[in-house]
């Protein structure tokens, strides 16, 4: 066994959580009031587990009366997120703003840009239908490139799902995105109204494989989770004392009116899984060592690393920080 494979196992992504609280925390009060010069922070909370980790994190680095989570719901929300982040604003005692971000969207013609490119594949969808995008089924269970789906539900609950051409999951993914730029342009306006700091909520798997709209929820001053896989974020909200209906959510994106989970929209694996093959990616554990590890067959673990890859290469753009032209001479 290698140096750089040796005790990998599925233990391997286990954190100290206090050790990793602590140092985050000191993180957050040396960028934020040192470094930046705000006096607390904002955090948009969904009743999401990055979300809600997050603000439990900034209420221990500013105290509850520093920090201001601010709840942005819009026409499609689910009803079960503010129920939730109320929830969690309770338990760390923290002040929260609800902004109905609706009539911003539809002045954007958000959903009717978004419907418009939805009927153009079928045809009889009507406004009280629901829609999602989805990816192929499980990784592990077959080798399928990241072809879009489109899935429509009607008010009786059946679906029809068709492949998704191009043009149509552009014009989708594009409106849709200004849910999450409507979302940080008010987490702004929240910030500068309090000299506070506005801090991201990305964890390390939405950040590496372009799992963020950029300028959107990609946007802050800074990003205490990046560093974490989604699993470890889960472990710190074990330890902070998270409200256990939040930890048992399954992630979801809270963005289509039909709803998806994260993994059905974009993971194709469940986290568990895919933080392990990639840390020992990472660490350059072989791939038949991972898949010992893990129960899984090399082809599995190829499967993964290669969806990884792929994902990291299409969204390197999203990562990007603008490109200036140097001064000439």
């Amino acid at each position: 066994m290698t140096e750089t494979s040796a005790g990998f196992s599925r233990r391997s992504l286990e954190l100290d959580a206090a050790s990793e609280v602590d140092r985050i925390v000191a993180f957050l009060q040396e960028n934020v009031l040192r470094r930046l010069h705000r006096q607390g922070a904002v955090v948009g909370i969904s009743g999401g587990i990055d979300s809600s980790v997050v603000l439990a994190l900034c209420a221990r680095a500013f105290g509850p009366q520093r920090v201001v989570g601010i709840l942005l719901p819009e026409q499609e929300s689910s009803p079960e997120s503010a129920g939730l982040a109320h929830l969690l604003a309770g338990r760390f005692d923290v002040m929260t703003v609800t902004e109905d971000i609706t009539p911003a969207l539809q002045g954007a013609g958000c959903y009717r840009r978004r419907d418009e490119a939805v009927k153009r594949v079928f045809p009889e969808f009507e406004p009280d239908w629901k829609s999602k995008i989805t990816l192929p089924g499980n990784l592990l269970e077959e080798d399928r490139l990241n072809i879009f789906s489109l899935t429509v539900i009607r008010p009786d609950g059946s679906e029809q799902t068709q492949r998704l051409p191009l043009r149509e999951y552009a014009q989708i993914v594009a409106a849709s995105n200004f849910k999450q730029r409507a979302r940080m342009a008010m987490l702004y306006y929240h910030a500068e109204l309090r000299n506070y700091a506005v801090i991201g909520t990305p964890n390390k798997n939405e950040r590496d494989m372009g799992f963020f709209v950029k300028y959107g929820d990609g946007g802050a001053d800074i990003n205490p989770i990046g560093h974490l896989f989604k699993s470890q974020v889960f472990q710190l909200a074990r330890y902070l004392d998270v409200p256990v209906e939040i930890q048992q959510r399954p992630p979801t994106t809270d963005t289509y009116s039909a709803g998806s989970t994260q993994e059905e929209f974009f993971y194709r694996i469940p986290f568990e899984i895919l933080d392990l093959v990639w840390l020992g990616y990472e660490r350059g554990v072989p791939r038949k060592e991972i898949a010992a590890a893990l129960g899984l067959s090399e082809d599995q673990v190829g499967r993964v690393i290669a969806d990884i890859e792929r994902k990291r290469r299409a969204t390197d753009y999203l990562r990007a920080h603008p490109i200036n032209l140097d001064p000439a001479g």
